[in-house]
């Protein structure tokens, strides 16, 4: 399963505002001219990172900024403010019960697509914007 663009997205902006919000207001157009999207799609983001409590904007030209320090921010907290679903893998519905596979594949998977969630969250649970940043500045 292949997701959107929004979580890579959601993490370029991030670590801009954190390396940048000091310097120079954090505005759609600049945040966007760094991702090369529309700013449009920069709003968007914004606004769910915002409703995740990760952002807040200044209204007009203010621009965004960090609501919570970088260290507590997580990839898997970035993850979930802009990508919508609640599981990684979506099981088609209504296997054939008469089929050998159909009756049991469910019970066979389904336990199996949990545990590579929950194996990813963690992971995700273990990297947050602070280290991203301090990454990002090594590299540059």
């Amino acid at each position: 399963m292949q997701f959107s663009s929004r979580f890579t997205i959601a993490t370029h902006i991030l670590v801009c505002v954190a390396m940048f919000q000091e310097e120079q207001k954090m505005t759609s157009n600049f945040l966007a001219g760094s991702i090369q999207v529309n700013p449009v799609v920069v709003r968007n983001v914004l606004g769910q990172l915002s409703d995740a409590g990760i952002v807040g904007i200044r209204a007009g030209v203010g621009g965004a900024f960090l609501a919570k320090p970088a260290e507590d921010i997580t990839l898997l907290d970035i993850f979930k403010a802009v990508e919508k679903e609640e599981a990684l893998f979506h099981f088609h519905e209504n296997p054939n019960p008469l089929c050998p596979v159909g009756r049991n594949i469910h019970s066979v998977m389904d336990e199996r697509l949990e545990e590579i969630q929950n194996a990813m969250e963690q992971q995700m649970t273990e990297t947050t914007l602070a280290q991203l940043v301090s990454e990002t500045k090594d590299r540059a």
